[in-house]
């Protein structure tokens, strides 16, 4: 139920693909920064907040979209 939760309070519209762009990887409104980027930063250690500080273009609002997209792309991963 908790992934449910976080899909429905996620806008994912805030995702994009983007043939070309970083490699048609899922990027965040746009921008050249990747969901995959976003979590690598946060496995990393860092804070959402540390982030927004290094990348002052992303959003607070990101960050739901982000663990929605990467959370719906693991259950698509392992139902194949």
């Amino acid at each position: 139920m908790l992934a449910v939760a976080i899909t429905d309070k996620a806008d994912l519209s805030r995702i994009t693909v983007v043939p070309g762009q970083r490699s048609g990887q899922a990027c965040i409104r746009g921008l050249r920064v990747t969901v995959w980027d976003v979590l690598d930063m946060l496995a990393s250690g860092m804070t959402e907040d540390e982030i927004l500080g290094d990348y002052p273009y992303l959003e607070k609002a990101d960050f739901p979209a982000v663990y929605a997209y990467a959370s719906q792309a693991g259950r698509d991963r392992i139902s194949r």
